[in-house]
Order: structure tokens, then sequence, then C-alpha cells
């Protein structure tokens, strides 16, 4: 691998690892890419040189400057501050609050209660109606907030990390079969947000590791 290239450690179907590859991508940030499957071999991310890097055994993973970072949001805001261009969190504070308010309830409040992880403690029977139950709360109480947030995008009509959290999660909704016609403002973001390319190419039907039926 070339020296002093970040290396994304990611999977596919992994909504916080498609996050961070929006964040790259927008930011026009070249990177090597390690998949790390979240299934395979009982679990790549269980393995002792994946602990080494991040001991709680999750993706996303950027190497980068020198230093290793977990966590999505970590990971984006760490970008934000090395390579604002183009801008993710709004100068703005007021704003600012908004797109990290509403990046928290996805990435605290929704995505880590019906993730792999989770899904596999409650049981095959039962995860469906779970994550179906997880997202639809979420969604309600967010398609609230957007309603006075949202411009073309979540906070206004300016791309931000927020919208890099709301993607993935309406794709989780889409996979867990959860009825969006509930929630037109999220809906309406999401249609405008996949128009984009970053959005596109950072895709998990477009992913180096994404399986052949899957790809598009």
């Amino acid at each position: 691998m070339q020296a002093g290239k970040p290396i994304l450690y990611s999977y596919f179907r992994s909504s916080c690892s498609w996050r961070v590859r929006i964040a790259l991508a927008l930011k026009g940030i070249d990177h090597e890419m390690i998949t790390i499957n979240l299934i395979k071999d009982g679990g790549q991310q269980f393995s002792k040189e994946f602990q080494a890097l991040n001991p709680m055994k999750q993706v996303p993973v950027l190497k980068i400057d020198g230093i290793t970072i977990g966590q999505s949001l970590a990971i984006i805001e760490y970008l934000e501050e090395t390579r604002p261009t183009p801008r993710l969190l709004p100068q703005d504070p007021k704003k600012r609050a908004s797109v990290r308010m509403i990046s928290d309830l996805i990435a605290s409040g929704i995505q880590p209660v019906q993730n792999l992880s989770i899904l596999e403690q409650v049981g095959q029977e039962k995860q469906l109606t779970w994550a179906q139950n997880v997202i639809t709360s979420g969604f309600t109480a967010l398609e609230q907030i957007l309603q006075s947030t949202a411009g073309r995008c979540c906070v206004g009509d300016e791309v931000s990390m927020a919208d890099l959290c709301l993607v993935p999660q309406v794709a989780n909704a889409e996979r867990f079969k959860v009825d969006l016609t509930a929630y037109p403002t999220i809906s309406r973001i999401n249609k405008t947000l996949l128009s984009l390319e970053a959005f596109q190419v950072s895709h998990p039907c477009r992913q180096p590791d994404t399986p052949a039926e899957l790809r598009a």
C-alpha cells in the first residue's frame, strides 16, 4: 500500500462505515480500503489483528495522519477539522448544534439499537419486529425535528454530517421493511441526497466487498 495514504476498514453493509465513506468522497480524500466481513469466519472484527486496531471490535476504523480512529462521528469530526472543505459542520453555532443533535439521534438513538450485535441477542424470530419498532420510534421523532431544521438537506440547504447519518439509516429502514410513507421529510431529503455522486459511489451496492447478488 502507498505510504501515508489513509486506510479505511469498512464493511459494505455497515451504516457507520457508509457515513465515513460519504465523508471521504465529499472531501475528495484518496484512501485505501480494507474490508472486514462482520459475518464471515465468525466475524472478522473479532480477530486479534482487528481488535488491536479497535478494541470495540467495530467498523469503521480510519488510519490517517499517523493515528487510528474508531467511531464514525469522531472520524468525520477529525476530517472536518483537518480537511474543512467542503464543510460538513455549519459555521453558525445554532445550525451546528442542530447537525450534531440529528447526527447523535441517529448514531446513538437508532442505529446501535438495531445493529447486528443487538439483533443477534434479540433472536431470529423477533429481529424484524424489533428493528422496525426501533426505527419507527426514532424516525417519528426525527421527522418532527426535521420539519423545523430542513431545507434541501437535514439542516438548511447544505450537506452536513446529519445527512451522512440519515441516508444509511433510511437504507436500514428499507432493508427492515419499514413503511416510510409517514416520514415525508425524511424521504424527500433522502431522495435528494441519493442523487449526489458522493452518496452514490459510497453506496453499499458499489463496494469491493458487496456480494454479486446485491451489486448495482
